[in-house]
Parts: structure tokens; C-alpha cells; sequence
């Protein structure tokens, strides 16, 4: 199991590991000890291997070298992991860390599946490509940077609790959901106060709690709801009318999954900027409005909620979202997974 640096890159994989556990095989990660897997692999309780490498994406020209020079070390690293676990098979995430993954597995004949959950595919998974047995992408956008033949849609692995989410009727007042993730989002808890003057709403607010304090302070007396963490999200989309977010993968597969309306604000550093690539594809299929960050201001944000809150269009936009959602992916990696198993050279 090969990605890490960020929970993007890791929760997927452990999803999929899971199910290949549920079917009696084994699971062994490979990582570093800097990125997100170090601490979300032990949780999960599988085994996790190290190697060294850095990232190239954005970074200074130091930082570059020394990651091309780490590089043949760590692909061999991964080559004696891959021996050691007599692997099947690697399914990678992407991302820095799964780049020699990957590597070591086209040295061993060891067949490799992808998944992609973005439009724009990570560079990673863009360069090795071609050392896939297939690719599981979440947007089309994304099929034309896999070779022909060997890439389908699949999605993303999603708790089976946002599947379950029903269609919720429009009652007063309409209910809000403004989340920047787990840490938050400085530009979101900013404009979410220019909530507080729009009539018949009730909003949720999770600011991340470095900013908990201070909002809270400024939407006292407010129809706005403060949390510096939401701890059942899916409970918080069944709530909710109108879900006001970032655009990682995780997140619009999520809003799939629930079927819910977005305005979508891309965290404008991304790499590539592919959460705009992933909110212009939830926009163009109906599901979503977007605002670019910069563009994020209290009256901005305000006027497009009120937009939205008409029950025709939300009606409209909630059908486009759940004629996204892709449930079965980590089974159907596992599935890819099995069948490559037989074919190693």
C-alpha cells in the first residue's frame, strides 16, 4: 500500500486495505516517517515499512536535488520491502512517498493499481503511469492521463454513512453547513460572518480551532452556530441544505455520496491547482456553485447562498451531486487487486 504525506493519501489506502483484509489477505504499507501515515496507518492497525524521500512539487531548489538524490536509495529500499512481503500486488495513492513504490514494483514485475481521486491527477501518478495495470479515477477529467485501456471510473472509498443520507425537504429555517476541514479554512470563517444578515437560515460553522475563539466572539447574537470540530460529519451533511466547503477529493466525493448542494471555495495553493479542477467538474454537472478564494468576500458568499436556497434549485443541484456518487471503490480496487495478483512477472 503505497502514498502518504497527507491524509488524502492515506485514508483511501487504509479503506482499501481494510477489504483486502476483510478477504483474507494481508496489507503492508510503505511510507515515511514525516508525512500522515506515520500516525493514520498504527491506528488503523496495519504494519508500516519506512523509507526516506521528500517531495519535488513547489519546493525550493535544496530541497529538489536532495529528493533526486534520495531517490535510487529509496527505490531500492522499496525493492527489498516488496521481496521481503513476497507482494502481490502495490496499490498507490500517489503522492511523494509512493513514487518509489511504484519504481521498485516495475523493477520486480509487480503489478501496480492506481486510484486518483482528482481531476487534475498528482504528478506522481501522472509520471508512472504508464507502470499501471489500471487506473481507478473519480472524474473523467482525469482518464485522459492514463494510458487507453487501463483506466476506468471508480471513485473514491467513502464511509457507507454519507451513502446513507435521505433527501432532505426545504423547510425555514434552511440549514447551512460552512466547513474548511478539520483545521478550517481562514477565507471561510471570514465570509461565513457575512451569513448572520441573511434571513431564515440557521448556520454550522467549524472554524478549526485555532480561529474557535475569535469567531465565536464576532457571530455571538448570530444565526451562526460555532464548532471548532465537528466530530460526526456525516450526521452534519443529514442535517444540513447547503454545505459550504473546500474542494479536495475527499470532500466532493463525500458530497456525492449525501447527495448535497455546495458552493465550493478551492484552496488556491493546491498542487496544480486541481481542487479548482475538481470544483469546475462538480459546477459543470450541476452539483455546485464556485467562488474563487480571492473572490470569497461576506457579500459575495451571502448573495450565492441566497442564490441557492430556492427549493427548484437546490432540488436540482442535490440530483447532479448524487448521480456522482460512486459507491464500491475500495471493493472494486480490491477486486483489480485479486485479479493482478496471478499475473506478477
Amino acid at each position: 500500500m503505497a502514498g502518504g504525506g497527507t491524509g488524502g493519501h492515506v485514508i483511501p489506502g487504509i479503506a482499501v486495505a481494510r477489504e483486502l483484509k476483510s478477504r483474507g489477505h494481508g496489507a503492508v504499507f510503505v511510507g515515511t516517517r514525516e508525512g500522515m501515515e506515520a500516525k493514520l496507518v498504527p491506528q488503523a492497525g496495519f504494519p508500516i515499512e519506512w523509507i526516506s524521500i521528500g517531495g519535488i512539487k513547489g519546493l525550493g531548489l535544496l530541497r529538489k536535488l536532495r529528493t533526486l538524490l534520495e531517490l535510487p536509495r529509496s527505490v531500492w529500499t522499496a525493492r527489498g520491502i516488496l521481496r521481503r512481503h513476497n507482494a502481490a500486488g502495490v496499490f498507490s495513492m500517489g503522492g511523494y512517498a509512493a513514487a518509489p513504490v511504484v519504481m521498485a514494483a516495475a523493477l520486480t514485475g509487480t503489478p501496480v493499481v492506481l486510484m486518483e481521486p482528482n481531476a487534475m491527477p498528482g504528478m506522481t501518478n501522472r509520471r508512472l503511469a504508464r507502470f499501471a495495470s489500471m487506473a481507478l479515477v473519480s472524474f473523467d477529467d482525469a482518464l485522459q492521463y492514463f494510458p487507453e485501456g487501463r483506466a476506468e471510473l471508480a471513485g473514491l472509498p467513502v464511509r457507507d454513512e454519507f451513502f446513507r443520507i435521505q433527501p432532505r425537504p426545504l423547510a425555514k429555517p434552511a440549514r447551512v453547513l460552512v466547513t474548511g476541514g478539520s483545521r478550517g479554512a481562514r477565507t471561510l470563517n471570514l465570509a461565513a460572518k457575512g451569513l448572520a444578515g441573511v434571513s431564515d437560515i440557521a448556520v454550522t460553522l467549524q472554524t478549526g480551532r485555532d480561529m474557535f475563539e475569535n469567531v465565536t466572539a464576532d457571530c455571538k447574537g448570530t444565526c451562526i452556530d460555532v464548532a471548532a470540530f465537528i466530530d460526526d460529519m456525516p450526521l452534519a451533511f443529514a442535517e444540513t441544505d447547503l454545505v459550504v466547503c473546500r474542494s479536495g477529493a475527499g470532500a466532493v466525493a463525500e458530497l456525492a455520496a449525501a447527495g448535497k448542494p455546495a458552493i465550493l471555495v478551492p484552496y488556491p495553493y493546491a498542487a496544480d491547482d486541481h481542487q479548482m479542477a475538481n470544483a469546475r467538474a462538480m459546477e459543470r454537472a450541476g452539483a455546485a456553485r464556485v467562488i474563487a478564494d480571492k473572490e470569497c468576500t461576506r457579500e459575495r458568499l451571502a448573495r450565492e447562498v441566497e442564490n441557492c436556497l430556492q427549493p427548484q434549485t437546490l432540488a436540482a443541484m442535490s440530483a447532479a451531486a448524487k448521480s456522482r456518487a460512486m459507491p464500491g471503490a475500495s471493493a472494486r480496487a480490491a477486486d483489480l487487486l485479486e485479479q493482478y495478483a496471478g499475473t506478477k512477472k
